[in-house]
């Protein structure tokens, strides 16, 4: 099995070429592998089994050259061996600067484990969760999921030859068709492992907080709901000076314009059924493991799965994506994309063929919703995409679109605040 976490990539490059972040990780990590009960984890892992007997293989302590295989930025890996040779994984969360408060870490890593126990009654091929404990005082010395190795290696998308790419392609589709046959009532993430209810979404990005209680988004009834409250919240962030503070007042002329089409861009799909269908949160590749032959044996990392629109679910996955022209502001989909539509309509599923083939608008106006704007460059062709495909201008320039932008927000009063904050400073 490939690496089961979800990378983020600034604080995984500073903590390769930083010194101090190197430092910080290795303490991090340390302070982790000294709380954790290791006869405890075997004990139990063992009871689970009718009492066979396993171990763990790899001496726990950090080791940069092994890292990848064990962790990410959210999540530490030790893997469990048993008599038979059967393989789990007991997954654990970290506690690092990018770590969320302990409340809401624990809501996700439920989420996580609900969102699994349902897949597992599906045909779709997910690791299957024999334990879990979320509480830190606990024997084992940590909260921890114990679940199944699955086989395979994560995907390598872009060293795959395209008769590869056809072939993950075309069993990626037989599992969107599946997920499809579970429709939800509303958008938001399971939180019960015991139930298979729809609950506040389960995403730092998602949930503010009034004091110390924490206050998740959703669910919600429609899309519209859903982004109107997600860019909102954005929107009181910047004016609070905890979201794009080096960009503040870009940041918000873009989100109150994001804001202003967000009914525009929840209603162009005639797909929509007013349903809704579980979605993987994090679809770059690396969470579909494959074997030698490239057959999916396994599709992990369902941290932040959620339930969204027919639209936004079947949606090409962003593994799909001709990168290049996306970000150069091109609306036209990729050959893999279209491969894509036509597994569906090979299938019998146009409507999801018609989804792939009318996404483009849909893509851009999720990616520029939360988008880190110190990639500028990637920002303004998402954007200037983005405004193209709309209708807005073919012909997008910064600088102007935002002396616009200034003059037909003028009246936000939110905009007024903020404008005075800075100017202030």
């Amino acid at each position: 099995m490939g690496p089961s976490y979800h990378t983020c990539p600034r604080w995984e490059e500073e903590a390769e070429y930083d010194p101090a972040a190197r430092e910080a990780e290795h303490d991090e990590i340390t302070n982790l592998i000294n709380k954790i009960n290791v006869s405890a984890l075997t004990s139990r892992a063992s009871a689970l089994r009718g009492g066979l007997a396993c171990s763990i293989p790899q001496k726990l302590e950090y080791d940069r050259s092994t890292r990848s295989s064990v962790m990410g930025g959210m999540n530490y890996h030790i893997e469990l061996v048993f008599d038979d040779g059967i393989s789990w994984l007991a997954r654990i969360r970290r506690s690092n600067v990018t770590s969320p408060p302990a409340e809401l870490r624990d809501y996700i890593l439920r989420s996580e484990v609900s969102t699994l126990r349902f897949l597992s009654a599906t045909s779709i091929p997910v690791p299957k969760v024999f334990d879990y404990n979320f509480c830190e005082k606990n024997p084992v010395g940590v909260g921890y999921v114990l679940m199944e190795k699955l086989p395979g290696n994560s995907l390598r998308w872009s060293l795959a030859t395209p008769e590869q790419r056809k072939k993950v392609t075309s069993q990626l589709a037989d599992i969107y068709m599946e997920l499809k046959a579970h429709p939800f009532s509303m958008t938001g993430s399971m939180y019960d492992p015991g139930i298979h209810d729809i609950g506040p979404f389960a995403r730092e990005s998602l949930t503010d907080y009034s004091g110390p209680k924490m206050k998740a988004l959703g669910p919600y009834f429609s899309t519209k709901e859903y982004f109107t409250a997600h860019i909102q919240l954005i929107l009181d962030l910047i004016v609070r000076q905890e979201l794009y503070a080096d960009r503040a007042v870009d940041a918000f002329l873009i989100h109150r314009f994001l804001l202003q089409i967000a009914p525009k861009a929840c209603s162009l799909s005639h797909a929509d059924d007013e349903k809704f269908y579980l979605k993987h949160a994090d679809e770059k590749g690396d969470q579909i493991l494959v074997d030698n032959k490239f057959n999916i044996t396994g599709i992990i990392d369902w941290e932040w799965a959620h339930t969204d629109s027919k639209s936004g679910a079947f949606n090409s996955p962003i593994v799909l994506l001709p990168v290049a022209d996306f970000y150069a502001g091109k609306n036209s989909i990729g050959e893999d994309e279209e491969f894509f539509a036509e597994c569906f309509e090979a299938n019998g599923h146009p409507d999801l063929a018609m989804i792939v083939r009318d996404g483009r608008i849909i893509h851009r106006f999720r990616f520029c919703c939360g988008y880190d704007l110190s990639d500028w460059k990637g920002f303004l062709g998402l954007f200037g995409g983005l405004l193209a495909a709309i209708g807005c201008t073919e012909d997008f320039d910064w600088e102007t679109w935002r002396a616009e932008a200034l003059v037909r927000y003028q009246d936000d009063h939110q905009l007024h605040q903020l404008i005075e904050k800075y100017n202030e400073n």
